[in-house]
Formats: structure tokens, sequence, C-alpha cells
């Protein structure tokens, strides 16, 4: 297993993609094991915070009657 310094990272405040550890932690996403994934970083975190919530979303309404605007529908 590598320690990450041979892995590519985006830079989440340049967003340039970087080798190795030449950011601090928390301005980097990674690692990537090509420079091409690194510079797909933004895409893949958008895609992932939106599968985390939907899946928070159907959590917490499982067991729950679905939810309607329509007027008298709860009746």
């Amino acid at each position: 297993m590598t320690d990450g310094s041979e892995k590519y990272w985006y830079n989440l405040k340049t967003g340039e993609v970087e080798k190795g550890f030449e950011s601090p932690a928390p301005d980097r996403a990674g690692p990537f094991d090509t420079p091409e994934q690194a510079a797909k970083a933004p895409e893949v975190i958008r895609e992932r915070s939106r599968a985390w919530a939907d899946e928070e979303a159907r959590e917490d309404s499982w067991g729950s009657a679905p939810v309607s605007d329509e007027p008298g529908a709860d009746q």
C-alpha cells in the first residue's frame, strides 16, 4: 500500500491537478491513479454528494406515507 505521494490529487482551492502531497490535506481531493481522473474530481464529488443526498432522503422517508401537495390528498 502506498502512502499517496505517488498518486494524483485535485487541489480544491486552485483547481489544479497535483502529484503527491503538494498542498495541505484540507485543500486536496483524492487520491487518483491518473491525472485525468484527478481532473474530474469536481464531477465525482458532485455525483457522490447527489447520491448520498438521495440515499439520506430515502432513509428519512422510510416507512412514511408519500407526501402530496394536492388539497385533500391526505384525507
